[in-house]
């Protein structure tokens, strides 16, 4: 079967389609023919070594992401049958409760192989079935992004209706977080440097925007945003470096920064004290377990929300697909066409 690995060496020169053997699903474990893949910004990260050690040995079959159906199931298999559309999970050993270091190691595109292969076999444990109204495109976005933004305002974030929420950017996670925020009630901004952006995001129910190109203090400009409280309750903060200080001065006291994204940078300069003296709760989020992914399900299904899609590629074009997705400048999710 057609595979894209990382072999011999790390980086992207050593990303190259190969060759396996056709897997046989083995007591308690699932066959998929895989059918869409969608990518991440860790798809980036992970063909340079950029995890370490957490990022696996080679050669590693990356892209965590998809959907396909289960063409074959092992002894003792109840959770899904031959037929079934299905997505793996991001975590394949987190079904529900905490993270722990084992559950944190099962992640699929490294150190786990991932999904970028004709046939994969994975526990039964380890997907979850495609809700019906969805595309095979609109599944394959599922997994990872949005199950963070899940993570962040729902499972974390526990977010009320009439909440105020600031969102960073337009990439696939902010826009699930555009989705589930106002699912459940919030009043959401947006910022972003794109106004062509900004105009598609308040078509999508965003209540405010700014441009943070031509508004650098946004913090100061989202004041009369949450001047009845404050500042925000919630703040999905993917900048990272240069975007945590600004973050810190517009979130509310006891309010919450998820953060999620490192895009500015991994360091930070920024003053402590505000934490401390405003009782702001700083929040990592790491994708979620199998649960979280099925509560997500229910809630999509029941809104009949649908994810935003970008440009796709064919299975072979792996490389320029990525190479797309780092450019930047894209609007929805980046496919792969198995």
């Amino acid at each position: 079967m057609r595979v894209f690995q990382i072999e011999g060496d790390w980086g992207f020169d050593n990303l190259k389609l190969s060759d396996r053997p056709e897997p046989e699903p083995g007591p308690g474990q699932v066959l998929i023919s895989m059918r869409m893949a969608s990518l991440n910004a860790r798809d980036l990260i992970v063909p340079e070594r950029g995890y370490g050690r957490a990022t696996g040995e080679l050669p590693l079959i990356p892209v965590s992401d998809g959907v396909g159906e289960v063409v074959a199931i092992g002894e003792g298999v109840t959770r899904v049958s031959v037929g079934d559309r299905v997505c793996p999970t991001y975590f394949q050993n987190w079904t529900a409760g905490a993270p722990t270091p084992e559950r944190f190691a099962s992640a699929l595109g490294g150190p786990l192989d991932g999904v970028m292969a004709d046939l994969v076999c994975l526990s039964e444990e380890g997907v979850v079935k495609a809700p019906d109204y969805l595309t095979d495109a609109e599944a394959a976005t599922l997994p990872c992004a949005a199950l963070t933004a899940w993570s962040a305002i729902v499972t974390h974030g526990q977010t009320r209706a009439g909440d105020r929420i600031l969102i960073q950017g337009t990439g696939g996670v902010a826009l699930f977080a555009l989705a589930f925020a106002k699912m459940q009630g919030a009043h959401v901004t947006v910022i972003s440097s794109s106004d062509e952006k900004l105009e598609k995001v308040r078509a999508m129910g965003a209540d405010e925007t700014i441009n943070y190109r031509e508004t650098e203090d946004w913090a100061r400009a989202s004041r009369a945003i949450t001047a009845d409280r404050g500042g925000y309750d919630n703040i999905i903060e993917l900048g990272g470096a240069r975007t945590l200080p600004l973050s810190l001065r517009a979130v509310r006291p006891g309010g919450t920064l998820s953060m999620i994204g490192v895009l500015s940078g991994l360091n930070i300069e920024a003053s402590l004290g505000p934490i401390v003296a405003r009782q702001v709760r700083l929040q990592g989020v790491t994708v979620g377990h199998r649960d979280g992914f099925e509560a997500m399900l229910t809630a999509m299904a029941q809104h009949q929300t649908r994810p935003v899609l970008g440009k796709s590629f064919a299975f072979e074009d792996l490389k320029p697909a990525l190479e797309h997705l780092r450019a930047g400048g894209h609007f929805g999710k980046t496919l792969i066409r198995f």
